[in-house]
């Protein structure tokens, strides 16, 4: 069944809400016709049963269609007092206790509790069917706009209804609610109290009475629909007199307006069949019915002894006149009381008869359409009723009878009044005479009543006016002949009344100007006022003479006339009403006269105040002429003048006086409040604020001391009057705060006023004192007058307020001085801050002064309450949002006072009301619900607990954080808002609601107290919120922006923030727990895959995910790339592009200054931010410029000449403000479409960088996005900033796809891993990469870009290139993984191999292709950032320069590099900024160091890349000799520790030794490119240029040379080994052919020699002693692994390069070294060297060079087999023995405790060839050395018996022989040592060591027998 609540929302929907779809309209009338026996049968339930009842007792009830529910102890309890309270059957009873809970959430309640709750469902669901019935029935009877086909289906759904008997059984509930039983408003035995749907406590009764109330609205509505019936009308009239005796009760609002309900029950049928006519019989059921016509005429005349039951019937006695005179043909009679036969004309007159004298009009008016009751109801049911009553009036005056009767009433009227000086008061007269003036009144009341009647009809109703002959022919028949004042007041209102349209205010005039009636008219009125004038005037010549009275007959008259004045001038049409009156001073005359009754002076002051509006002109005349003529204290333009004082001088009393002892003794104050009245309008006119309202002060201290200070003393015979005095005091307030800031002048002046400053001159005191801005602040700052009266009028409560408003005639009075009172302080409270600095402590913060009484405060907080007046409540949540932000205490006194769950339960329901409106308020600050939400993300930065918390219903009596949320449970703004957010309906109406909800749930979920507890709550399953609306909602077409472009725009900030609570989801869940992962599972499933799949299949890639993926069909994207598509829009234009007709002029308007300036509004600038806080242009005040400059150029212009450039100037103004408007409305569509894509950018690099295992085929899944995201990129609809955001989005994807493809490529479907998975990693295709890169290369060169912009495309460019490259794991070597294929595999791998390196250079190719095609335009691009960019778009374009060249397969990028002359710019710029870039520790100075840097690894790839050729291109260039000149070469370090606090000081930035050596490094190895040029066979020619010149710039850079070869640093750097390797490489090199030793080169290579090329335990090295180190402590080498294996490789390295620079010098210089040090003091001669006492290379030092080599050779072949087994075993490993192998050999952290055993294992693998790759290096390294040692051990051996010619030069004699070259036993010794290692070389294994040995083993075998035979002694 449906339920229905949710009934009556599908029809408010439609019915009530925008225009309805046709969908909507069918599912409308689908569900109507569902609920059709529900209407049947309306509100009756099944009884008690005793068989039921057993079932319950038996405590296990069968519902409709579910299982059987399991009742305890307690729940039978509460079930069968259900049913004896309401009358329910026993298993009804338990439904509803079951819907209780779901709806609430009973657990853990009180019994009570959950009774209360329950009967309160039952009642909600009760109420919605009723409601739900009178919203059907005012959209055909009331509402206007529907479709004609959705009325008559209406109609004809409801006709079916009432004709089946709706309508009866309507009338029998009115009935029984009002009886104390079960079925009505409850049984003596039942619960008093339920429980609403806020959780609030109210009165069973009352629920039953507001019930009654809607049944009699719907039985009004339903007579409209089905014609009523005989029965029907007696029980109608049956039920009236019940409802007529209850309404007794005057204090029962509701009570009053049931019986007068019911009565139009009666009366619009009789009305309606009346104007139905006789002849149409058909459609009248009763006029043809002659039987019911006699009952009823006999029941109408019955008498009633009930007063109160009497005046109704007399009221439908009149109705059923009517309805006899023109239902009734006369040929019928009906029975009278007494039995005779008399004509329906008889029985017409009796009935009117007995109306009249009962005076039906006095009652009808006063005790119902003068009620608060009826003034209060609602409006379109009154309209209802005023229309009808209308009918019956007009057709009751239109009938003969009925004009006879009136014209009786008039007769008698006239007679019985004939004087227009009747004495008011009875107290004088005798007994006789007050009974004969009661009987003169009781004959003239029916016909003033008549007037009086048709005054309240049309005034409220105006519009009834249009057409009705009949009523003007009555007004011309009224108007005549008046014999007394009473008469013709009343008609006067009359027409003050039917003056109220337009229209009306016309005929009236001119019925008055025309002086169609007699001695009625405007001449009259003026004509009086001047006759009274002159009177005076004679009596103030004789000072003796008093003046003379008004009389009180003339004196209402003129009231009366004034009022029709009033009323005409109102509602007149704007032009043709300043012509009617034009002198307007007899208006002015009579105020200055004591004698002049003050309700007069208030007539002719408010009809004064009617001409203001006219034009300017006439104010400024009203103005003087009150200064001439009213009572002292106004004070105009000018206030000091001769016409003033002359005035002054003449008048007897002022306003003052006037006010306490004339009107006080009377308790009337008409005088005084139409003087603040005309005030009040005059002052809001006023444009000049310069004075800053001292012209006013004079007002403003009568208003503060004399009428608003004692208000609350005085006596009052109106209370309206009292609050209508208080609202004036209040707006003159108002506006004095409003209209005026407060400047610095006024402050400074003001301190004067200080108590403790009494000396200060009065001058200064006085001009302080004249500003009532200040007076007033100061009397709210210090609690006083002003202050003391608003607080007094809101603590009278806001329930007060409320009950007042309802049931008093002065509640619209008071509602209003309750809404001034709130605003006044808000105004306050805007400016008291300022003040408060200057003032304090004398004057304090207004917080402050309210804080001294905390119930002053609570009952303003209260007033978010009052929902009859939504402006109240907004004001009471602005004040509730500045007294948080300022009192940290806010929420201890709002639970201290007791009412923190009423103010909880307020404010939802507050915001649940603005959520069920139908219409939005255009401006934010008006809209309660936006408001309530602006407080509570407000609040949320404040310290906790605090407002938002407390109003969230989050727990303030412990910890916020450890709160429980249980929204189900409690009614507060949290559960609002979540059930707004989960239907999301009406979105044209709830669009802010529906975005700032979202927001604040957003901010909930990041703040640090409430972010665990609301996220648990979001991801539980009864919510499920986070993925909930990713179905429909997040990817549903966004509204146009011609039909409704706020809603776009708040459209989308509602997606950005649902997106930003996805990612914020998926970012912070933590996986070890179950619900946070199945939350990301579902989020990830739904976002990512295109299926909807089980949960069991989503970690499976080999299951329904990637056959999803892969399907052909793929019609469906997934979810996250149709987000992306919302996006993908052209952003409307929001640059300050004006209109073509516009930039001729805007010049002349000053439109640029006024736009560049950025100030807002507050601070004289046109710009205001925003709710979302976008910065936009205030239309008002850019307006306001912009007519500022138009009157400027207005002023300085001829209008006869240029009238017409004026004219274009108007014009213009409006095109502005257009443009204005428009640019508004594009700049928020703009930021929200940008916030969108914000949000989903967010959303994916989340998903992707922390949950990519929840998705299926991920490679593929990421080539979606990034080929998606760059896809929009490269669109013309996409704006710069969204390119940025994209690109984000795209370096994570290609960062994670660099992840993917060596994560396990085998896939997750088997534990064990080959070694083909090295190679075949998880890649993308070709034709993926392709598409990849064409977009990419198409966002670079697009049109609309910037700098930022392609920097980050640039990041992608170089990482898409690092993936392609990345095609096998750059860890392991090719050779590598080509072995361990090789090794025991079958033919199925090689091919794979092959397959695989057939792709990649396809691949290679493919990206060459691309890049040439587009090589102009993207160099040209990439070369304009390289020369004119910043500096780090300068290091960018380098490095994207340096990676294409990388691809320069036919070298076609570098001719585009060179013919650029890029190549000599990088030359300069190393050369001129490298040295400040080293020497400077500032930010600029690094961005410039790295773009030096980008730029040498530029030369470095072109001279390294391109070979020879491009080592020769860079040689002409003469890089060298730039080189040379660069000094930051050369500068002298500081030790580290002297900049040590420089380096803190400079924010993290490099030491100057790193950047030193980014400067040092790249130069030597670009020196070290060159030695590529160097021809061996011109090695030793001085002309070779290369050489020369490489020896030039080692010795024009000697320092440098010399620091690094002495290797003497105290730490242990890479880098230092690093260019001491490099040095090396480029000295030996090139140095053997530099002759001369002024340089010290040599020695220092003999120096590293014998440091490096002995035994590691025997070398002074500190970095090989830190390797051995390392090793032996293997804690420290796990931590250092990567860099012991880089220090071990360098020193390898350098060992090489050291005994080739010794091979070298042998073959090449001749040089022989000896066998151990020569012990000779002189220095000896060796061929070109010299042998001393200095250091130099032995063969001793070879030999221990080759045992520590052949040591680690062995060592090195070991453990490479070692770990070939290894790897080829790993899959026979068990999971504690992969954890080892990846400790012993990892780099760093791989594993986490989730990762699989092939994961492992893959990383296992991954780890060990890096380890073989190493061990590979150091083997061909060793085997260098080796055969380099053993070559010079060869040719020493050799040559021992012959030595060379420049050796046997000076050698006489053998011992100088021996001392050169070694003794016989130094060489047996050598042979000794040198023997073991030979025969350790010669048993290596090729196969192990992976290199050819057969050179090797030749020296060896060579070597060996040469030591045997005994050549070597």
């Amino acid at each position: 069944m449906v339920s229905y609540r949710q009934l009556l929302s599908t029809v408010e929907s439609v019915l009530m809400g925008p225009e309805a779809l046709p969908h909507e309209r069918a599912e409308l009338m689908h569900i109507l016709g569902e609920c059709l026996p529900d209407f049947k049968k309306f509100l009756e339930y099944p009884g008690p049963r005793a068989a039921d009842r057993t079932q319950v007792l038996s405590k296990e009830v069968r519902l409709p269609n579910s299982p059987p529910t399991i009742l305890d102890d307690q729940d039978v309890q509460i079930a069968l007092k259900l049913s004896d309270d309401l009358n329910l059957n026993e298993v009804d009873s338990v439904s509803l206790l079951v819907a209780a809970h779901q709806e609430w959430g009973l657990l853990g309640r009180e019994p009570l509790e959950i009774l209360r709750l329950s009967a309160g469902l039952w009642f909600a669901e009760r109420r919605a069917l009723i409601t739900t019935l009178y919203t059907l029935l005012r959209a055909v009877v009331l509402d206007e706009g529907h479709e004609n086909d959705l009325v008559a289906d209406i109609h004809s759904y409801l006709e079916e209804l009432f004709t089946s008997g709706l309508r009866q059984r309507l009338i029998t509930i009115i009935k029984e609610l009002n009886r104390e039983e079960p079925a009505g408003s409850g049984g003596p035995q039942a619960d008093r109290y339920v429980l609403d749907s806020r959780g609030a406590l109210v009165q069973r009764y009352n629920v039953a009475q507001r019930e009654r109330l809607g049944l009699s609205q719907c039985l009004v509505l339903s007579l409209l629909i089905v014609r009523i019936k005989s029965q029907e009308a007696k029980d109608i009239l049956s039920l009236l007199k019940d409802c007529a005796a209850d309404a007794n009760d005057f204090q029962s609002i509701v009570k009053v307006q049931i019986a007068y309900t019911v009565l139009f029950g009666l009366v619009i049928p009789l009305v309606s069949d009346a104007l139905s006519g006789p002849q149409d019989t058909s459609v009248s059921v009763i006029a043809s019915d002659n039987a019911f016509r006699r009952e009823f005429q006999g029941t109408v005349m019955a008498t009633v002894n009930d007063v109160t039951v009497e005046g109704f019937m007399d009221i439908v006695r009149l109705a059923w006149a009517v309805f006899m005179m023109f239902t009734s043909d006369g040929s019928f009679a009906v029975v009278t009381s007494s039995g005779s036969q008399a004509s329906d004309a008889m029985n017409i007159r009796l009935c009117l008869e007995r109306a009249c004298v009962k005076n039906a009009f006095k009652f009808i008016l006063v005790r119902v359409l003068r009620t608060a009751a009826f003034q209060n109801d609602d409006e379109d049911m009154v309209y209802m009723y005023n229309a009808y009553l209308h009918k019956m009036l007009t057709s009751f005056l239109s009938h003969s009878i009925g004009r006879e009767k009136v014209k009786e009433l008039k007769e008698r009227a006239m007679n019985a009044l004939r004087s227009y000086s009747v004495d008011k008061t009875y107290d004088s007269m005798s007994d006789d005479v007050r009974a004969q003036q009661q009987a003169i009144e009781a004959h003239s009341q029916p016909f003033i009543c008549v007037l009086e009647l048709l005054t309240e009809v049309y005034q409220k109703e105006p519009k009834l006016t249009e057409g009705n002959e009949a009523l003007w022919n009555f007004v011309h028949f009224a108007g005549e002949d008046h014999t007394s004042y009473q008469t013709l007041v009343a008609f006067l209102n009359m027409l003050t009344a039917l003056a109220s349209s337009e229209e009306g205010a016309k005929k009236v005039f001119q019925l008055l100007q025309s002086k169609a009636i007699r001695s009625v008219g405007w001449h009259t009125l003026f004509n009086s006022l001047n006759v009274y004038e002159q009177k005076f005037k004679q009596c103030l010549q004789n000072p003796r003479a008093l003046l003379p009275d008004v009389q009180e007959g003339d004196a209402r008259a003129l009231v009366a006339y004034l009022r029709v004045l009033q009323k005409v001038m109102e509602t007149g049409n704007l032009m043709e009403r300043t012509q009617w009156f034009p002198d307007i001073e007899p208006l002015f005359k009579l105020l200055p006269y004591e004698s002049v009754p003050p309700y007069l002076k208030g007539a002719l002051r408010n009809a004064i105040s009617t001409f203001v509006e006219v034009s300017p002109a006439l104010r400024d005349t009203i103005w003087s002429l009150l200064e001439q003529y009213d009572l002292p204290v106004v004070v105009g333009p000018t206030m000091i003048g001769s016409s003033s004082q002359e005035v002054s001088s003449q008048q007897v009393y002022d306003m003052r006086y006037e006010l306490n002892e004339v009107e006080a003794r009377r308790e009337e104050y008409p005088s005084t409040l139409s003087y603040l009245k005309l005030l009040n309008v005059l002052i809001e006119k006023e444009t000049d604020v310069s004075d800053r309202g001292r012209r006013f002060v004079g007002i403003f201290r009568f208003v503060r001391d004399q009428v608003f200070w004692p208000f609350s003393q005085r006596a009052y015979a109106d209370s309206v009057e009292k609050w209508q005095l208080v609202v004036a005091c209040l707006r003159h307030f108002e506006m004095m705060l409003a209209m005026y800031d407060i400047c610095e002048e006024d402050v400074q002046n003001s301190v004067d006023q200080f108590p403790q400053l009494e000396t200060v001159p009065s001058s200064s005191v006085g001009r302080a004192a004249q500003v009532p801005v200040i007076e007033l602040m100061k009397d709210f700052m210090s609690g006083k007058t002003i202050f003391r009266n608003i607080m007094s009028i809101l603590m009278l409560g806001v329930n007060t307020i409320m009950e007042d408003r309802m049931s008093q005639l002065y509640g619209p009075s008071l509602e209003e001085a309750v809404h001034l009172c709130l605003e006044l302080i808000l105004l306050a409270l805007e400016k008291d801050a300022l003040l408060a600095d200057y003032w304090s402590p004398v004057y304090q913060r207004i917080d402050v002064i309210l804080s001294h009484d905390s119930r002053q405060i609570v009952t303003l907080l209260e007033y978010v309450r009052y929902d009859l007046l939504p402006s109240i409540q907004q004001c009471s949540i602005k004040i509730m949002n500045i007294l948080s932000g300022r009192m940290v205490q806010l929420v201890s006194i709002i639970m201290e006072a007791d009412a923190a769950g009423s103010l909880i339960e307020d404010y939802a329901s507050c915001l649940e009301a603005r959520a069920q409106d139908f219409q939005a308020p255009e401006n934010p600050n008006e809209d309660s619900g936006f408001l309530i939400l602006q407080l509570l993300i407000n609040n949320l930065s404040r310290p906790g607990p605090n407002v938002s918390h407390l109003l969230l219903r989050f727990d303030v009596d412990v910890p916020v954080e450890r709160t429980i949320l249980q929204p189900k449970r409690h009614y507060s703004c949290l559960r609002v808002i979540l059930n707004i957010l989960e239907t999301l309906s009406k979105p044209d109406i709830n669009a802010v609601l529906h975005e700032f909800g979202f927001q604040l749930l957003y901010e909930l979920c990041v703040d640090r107290l409430t972010g665990a507890a609301m996220v648990d709550l979001l991801r539980s399953e009864k919510y499920d919120f986070f993925s909930k609306h990713l179905n429909t909602f997040a990817s549903a077409p966004l509204p146009k922006r011609n039909i409704n472009q706020a809603l776009r725009v708040s459209d989308l900030q509602q997606r950005a923030w649902l997106l930003k609570l996805l990612a914020l989801e998926l970012h912070a869940s933590d996986m070890d727990v179950i619900t946070h992962r199945e939350s990301c599972r579902r989020l990830i499933s739904r976002l990512f895959l295109q299926d909807s799949l089980d949960a069991s299949n989503l970690l499976s890639p080999t299951s329904g995910i990637e056959q999803a993926l892969n399907k052909t069909d793929n019609i469906h994207k997934m979810k996250v790339l149709e987000l992306l598509d919302v996006i993908q829009f052209r952003p409307p234009e929001t640059s300050i592009n004006f209109p073509q007709p516009v930039l001729k002029f805007k010049d002349d308007l000053l439109v640029d200054e006024t736009l560049g300036n950025s100030a807002v509004v507050e601070k004289g600038g046109v710009y205001y931010y925003s709710e979302r806080g976008y910065r936009l242009i205030d239309l008002a005040a850019f307006r306001d410029k912009l007519w500022q400059e138009y009157r400027r150029i207005e002023a300085q212009t001829d209008a006869v000449i240029h009238e017409r450039r004026l004219a274009e100037l108007k014009n213009i103004v409006q095109q502005l403000l257009r443009w204005g408007w428009k640019y508004n409305k594009n700049l928020e569509e703009q930021a929200a479409q940008l916030h969108m894509l914000v949000g989903w950018s967010q959303l994916v690099e989340v998903a992707v960088s922390r949950r990519m295992e929840f998705m299926g085929n991920r490679p593929q899944t990421l080539f979606e996005i990034l080929d998606a995201s760059l896809g929009a990129t490269t669109s013309q609809d996409c704006s710069l900033k969204m390119a940025l955001s994209l690109t984000q989005v795209f370096l994570t994807c290609m960062a994670k796809l660099q992840d993917q493809s060596f994560f396990s490529p085998g896939g997750e479907s088997a534990d064990n891993v080959t070694c083909v998975d090295l190679l075949s990693t998880a890649r993308l295709s070709n034709s993926a990469c392709h598409s990849i890169l064409l977009k990419l290369v198409t966002a670079i060169l697009r049109h609309e870009s910037s700098e930022v912009l392609r920097r980050r495309q640039y990041a992608i460019l170089l990482s898409y290139f690092q993936y392609c490259r990345g095609m096998v794991d750059s860890d392991v070597s090719l050779a590598i993984k080509r072995n361990l294929l090789l090794e025991g595999q079958d033919g199925e791998d090689d091919v794979e191999l092959q397959k695989i390196d057939k792709d990649h250079a396809e691949l290679a190719q493919m990206n060459f292709s691309i890049l040439k095609r587009e090589a102009t335009a993207l160099f040209e691009v990439i070369t304009k950032d390289a020369t004119q960019g910043s500096e780090v778009g300068k290091a960018m374009a380098f490095y994207v320069l340096d990676a294409l060249l990388s691809f320069d397969q036919d070298q076609v990028f570098l001719s585009q590099l060179q013919s650029r002359d890029l190549l000599h710019g990088c030359l300069s710029d190393i050369s001129n900024n490298s040295y400040q870039a080293v020497m400077l520790p500032t930010a600029d100075s690094i961005r410039r160091l790295y773009t030096v840097e980008a730029e040498l690894a530029l030369l470095l790839r072109v001279g390294f890349g391109y070979k020879k050729r491009g080592a020769q291109a860079l040689f002409s260039m003469g890089v060298l000799e730039r080189l040379s000149s660069c000094r930051a070469v050369d500068i002298q370090l500081m030790e580290d520790s002297k900049w040590a606090h420089t380096f803190k000081m400079g924010l993290g930035l490099p030491s100057q030794h790193d950047r030193y050596r980014q400067i040092v490094s790249p130069v030597l190895r670009l020196v070290f490119c060159f030695t590529s040029l160097v021809d061996v066979s011109e090695f030793l020619e001085e002309t070779n240029k290369v050489n020369r010149e490489i020896i030039d710039f080692v010795k024009a850079h000697q320092g440098l040379f010399d620091r690094i070869l002495r290797d003497d640093e105290s730490q242990v750097h890479v880098q230092s080994l690093e260019e001491l390797e490099l040095a090396i490489a480029v000295l030996t090199k090139v140095w053997p052919i530099e002759e001369s030793e002024d340089f010290g080169i040599v020695q220092s290579i003999f120096n590293l020699t014998c440091s490096y090329l002995c035994e590691e335990t025997e070398s002074s090295s500190k970095y090989v002693k830190e390797i051995q180190n390392s090793k032996r402590s293997l804690e420290h080498y796990i931590g250092n692994r990567e860099k012991v294996r880089k220090m071990e490789l360098l020193v390898t390295r350098l060992r090489c390069n050291l005994t080739s620079y010794l091979y070298c010098l042998v073959t090449r210089k001749d040089l022989r070294l000896p066998i151990s040090r020569p012990n000779i003091i002189d220095r000896v001669s060796a061929g070109t060297y010299t042998f001393g006492k200095q250091r130099q290379p032995t063969l001793e030092l070879v030999a221990s060079l080759l045992r520590q080599t052949t040591t680690d050779l062995e060592h090195s072949i070991e453990e490479k087999c070692l770990l070939f087994t290894k790897i080829q075993d790993v899959n026979e490993l068990s999971r504690h023995e992969v954890d080892e192998i990846i400790e012993a050999y990892g780099r760093q952290q791989y594993i986490s405790v989730s990762d699989s055993i092939r994961k492992r294992r893959y990383l296992a693998m991954i780890e060990m060839c890096s380890a073989v790759g190493h061990r590979e290096c150091l083997i061909t390294l060793l085997l260098h050395i080796v055969e380099h040692a053993l070559n010079l051990f060869y040719i020493h051996f050799e040559s021992r018996l012959r030595v060379p010619d420049h050796l046997s030069q000076g050698m006489t004699r053998l011992i100088d022989k021996e001392t050169i070259l070694g003794s016989r036993e130094d060489m047996m010794l050598l042979n000794e040592r040198i023997l073991p290692i030979l025969e350790r070389l010669e048993v290596l294994n090729e196969d192990k060591a992976g290199h050819s040995l057969k050179v090797l083993h030749r020296l060896v075998h060579s070597l060996k027998s040469r030591i045997l035979l005994g050549y070597g002694s």
